[in-house]
């Protein structure tokens, strides 16, 4: 049960070093160069990045950007600002120079750290806005670690939060025009940690892996943060190649693994067979995963994948397939523990019944304090009830399980139908020489809108358009069949592997 007793994000780690001081935090993936931090060294490289934070020009709530692949010295450094007070925005590392001048101007950050892998663009950026720039210390076998007192008490010397304090700036992708800055609270950040613990009952006997970038907040504050305040080691993969993936999660016996479609397709297409390790659990997030995909991960790994639903303005968080009792298939399951869940009218706002189309809301603790300066766009989504419109479409049946049929922006108008990608994407993957893809609305002087699908085939394949029309016509209504296929190496996908639909979009609009 979450309290709000806790005044730091830190007050996660601190009880299990307590218990056992020299057990495994965070490590990167098995191999020579392998690096792992005990918890006692962790807590002690957080207490050095704090102090470097307090020789720089900041005050208390002031933004820093960091940019850092998924790796130890992310989490040292996020930790670490929060230490000092600070208020991190993490940021992709293949950020460009004008996109991080966005994020530096709308911010206001006062310092920028980088990766030394990922530090060309944050220091060109940090120079035309005169803003300190730094490069973070990449850590080693040895290092600072923290203090273990008398009685087993580990104490890192932090800054106090309130719990509505903005812990974190996360941009979003900014789909709909410029990114915003979703401010993220202390308390969103401890209420999204303990749901997710007590949800996928985590225990130190756990042991989770990941690809999933730490920038994003799936990746933090729905997968690392929870696996390390129960005290389970986390892998964390900077680079994401599926056979090392694979490899990796036999070696470290690992029972937890988290990621989005787009990996786990990776993952049966490059590396389908070999050993399965011995998981617990799956969970998939990002974006919605089609049910032929689900079987066959299932199949691969002789475990349950639950797919769950939530956005970055809800720290990751929304609905989650339940670990024992009923997994329905496409859905993204009922509510999570402290949340609620509704459709409505996306004209009225009137809450509609089960089984009905509309737009999905979203309460609970852990969903934003609102964006960045943008009272206005934060009016829009967020009401003073406190329910957050999500922007997607969907309905919840009479048991409370949410489906998510696609984003209101996504939907096809073909000739005056409504066509629903994610419709037309579940029937493409049950072709087995579908790797990937994606469903989208291109401009159509006669009917408004083309549906249009692009598919990434397996290695070796030799499927053709005539093959995948012949299959959309058994199984789809005439005026969903795409009238446009075609067939890419690799589909474009955002900094959380998430498809772009939107690129796909201009890319076929251009061409028209």
């Amino acid at each position: 049960m979450t309290t709000k007793s806790r005044t730091s994000i830190i007050d996660l780690l601190t009880p299990w070093a307590e218990k056992d001081p020299e057990s495994v935090a965070a490590a990167t993936p098995p191999g020579p160069d392998r690096v792992t931090l005990s918890k006692v060294r962790l807590l002690g490289e957080i207490g050095a990045a704090r102090d470097r934070y307090l020789t720089a020009d900041v005050r208390t709530g002031d933004r820093i950007v960091l940019i850092a692949p998924s790796c130890p010295e992310f989490l040292i450094e996020f930790f670490g600002a929060h230490a000092a007070g600070l208020v991190v925005v993490a940021v992709n590392p293949l950020s460009t120079v004008r996109e991080l001048d966005y994020i530096l101007t709308d911010s206001e950050a006062r310092v920028l750290v980088a990766h030394p892998a990922s530090a060309e663009a944050g220091k060109a950026a940090a120079a035309q806005h005169d803003v300190e720039f730094r490069t973070l210390p990449v850590v080693g076998d040895e290092g600072p670690r923290a203090e273990v007192g008398a009685e087993s008490d580990v104490t890192v010397d932090r800054a106090d939060f309130a719990w509505d304090d903005v812990a974190a700036l996360l941009y979003t992708s900014g789909t709909t025009g410029k990114p915003k800055g979703t401010m993220l609270t202390l308390g969103n950040f401890i209420s999204a940690t303990d749901i997710v613990r007590e949800m996928i009952e985590a225990t130190p006997a756990d042991r989770s892996a990941t690809g999933l970038p730490l920038f994003h907040v799936f990746g933090l504050a729905a997968v690392t943060l929870p696996a390390m305040s129960a005290g389970a080691p986390v892998t964390l993969f900077p680079r994401w190649d599926p056979q090392i993936f694979i490899d990796s999660l036999a070696e470290d016996e690992t029972t937890i693994v988290s990621g989005v479609p787009t990996m786990w397709m990776s993952v049966l297409a490059k590396a389908p067979e070999g050993e399965a390790p011995d998981l617990r659990i799956i969970s998939s997030g990002g974006a919605s995963i089609a049910a032929e995909v689900v079987r066959r991960v299932e199949d691969r790994f002789t475990a349950p994948l639950a797919e769950g639903y939530g956005l970055t303005e809800t720290s990751g968080l929304g609905t989650f397939n339940p670990l024992h009792g009923t997994r329905k298939p496409t859905s993204v399951g009922p509510a999570v523990p402290g949340f609620e869940v509704k459709t409505v009218d996306p004209t009225s706002g009137d809450e509609l019944p089960a089984d009905e189309v509309g737009e999905v809301l979203l309460r609970g603790p852990a969903v934003m304090a609102g964006y960045w300066k943008k009272p206005e766009a934060t009016a829009e989504v967020l009401d003073a009830e406190g329910w957050f419109r999500t922007g997607d479409l969907g309905r919840v049946d009479e048991d409370g399980y949410l489906f998510i049929v696609d984003r209101i922006k996504d939907l096809i108008i073909h000739g005056g139908y409504n066509v629903y990608p994610r419709e037309v994407e579940e029937v493409l993957y049950e072709i087995p020489d579908v790797a990937q893809a994606s469903v989208v609305g291109t401009p159509d002087e006669k009917y408004g809108q083309q549906v249009t699908a692009v598919i990434a085939r397996t290695p070796g394949s030799d499927l053709e358009v005539a093959d995948v029309e012949r299959i959309c016509r058994e199984n789809l209504a005439a005026y969903k069949i795409p009238r446009i296929i075609e067939f890419l190496d690799e589909l474009p996908k955002g900094p959380s592997g998430k498809i772009l639909k939107r690129e796909i979009v201009r890319m076929y609009t251009s061409s028209s």
